[in-house]
This record gives structure tokens, sequence and C-alpha cells, in this order.
């Protein structure tokens, strides 16, 4: 039984649809809910809750920024070049503009976090199993 199994019932948020408009971009199963839907507001803010293992493609986030905060399970942050970080409840992650970065579930965990984003994204390539089996 997988850490947090909670959290795929939403914690603070619903934890939304399949995240079937990017699966593309993640390896694993994602749900997406929009929690900010107003033309005039340019910053997207969603709650996005990651499957055990689960985990986006490496990607960076042009003219922008993205703010993540962690409101359920265990997962992982890594930028580019720098070793990845733990991420746990109550965690902040900011991530500045033109950073190449990837974020996602435990192998063992349900990973839920609000995210806070600006600018577009680019996305890149999937993050390998040999990369993401290395976190620790």
């Amino acid at each position: 039984m997988a850490k947090h199994e909670d959290v795929k019932n939403g914690v603070i948020f619903p934890v939304g649809e399949k995240n079937e408009a990017y699966a593309q971009y993640f390896v694993g199963q994602s749900y997406l809910q929009g929690l900010v839907a107003d033309p005039k507001v340019n910053v997207g803010v969603g709650n996005v809750t990651f499957e055990p293992g689960c985990r986006n493609n490496w990607h960076i986030h042009r003219d922008g920024f993205q703010i993540l905060l962690v409101t359920g399970g265990e997962g992982w942050y890594q930028e580019e070049g720098k070793p990845a970080q733990f991420l746990k409840v109550g965690d902040v992650i900011v991530t500045h503009d033109g950073v190449k970065h990837w974020h996602g579930a435990s192998k063992d965990s349900w990973f839920e976090h609000i995210a806070i984003t600006a600018g577009t994204p680019e996305w890149l390539e999937p993050v390998s199993d040999e990369v993401y089996n290395k976190v620790k």
C-alpha cells in the first residue's frame, strides 16, 4: 500500500480529473483541478495530484515563474545540475524564469501541490527512470 493514500481524494481542494491535457508531459498518472478561471488574471493556479512514482518532464518557465505549495504526501523537486530536494507538506518551492526543473511524487507516496504559474512552460524530455531512481 502506498503512503499518504488520503491524498488521492484531495487534501484541501478537490483532486480533479485525470490530467489528460498534459499527460504527454508526465511519466505516470496525474490529476488536475484548476482553481482560478478568471481571464483577467494572468497567473495559472491549479491543484496537481500525482500517483506514486508519477513525475512531470523536465521543463522551463519562460517569461514567468512557478511557485509550488506542497499540501499532501511526499515528493521531489530537482533543478538541473543540483541535487533533488525531498518535499513534504508545508514546503514551498520557487522556480525562477528560465530554470530547468522537474517535480513529482516519491516512488511510494501520493503527492499533491498547488502550482502557481506565470509565463509559458517549455516542456522538455521525460525524467528518465535512471535519474528518478537515483533521488534519495
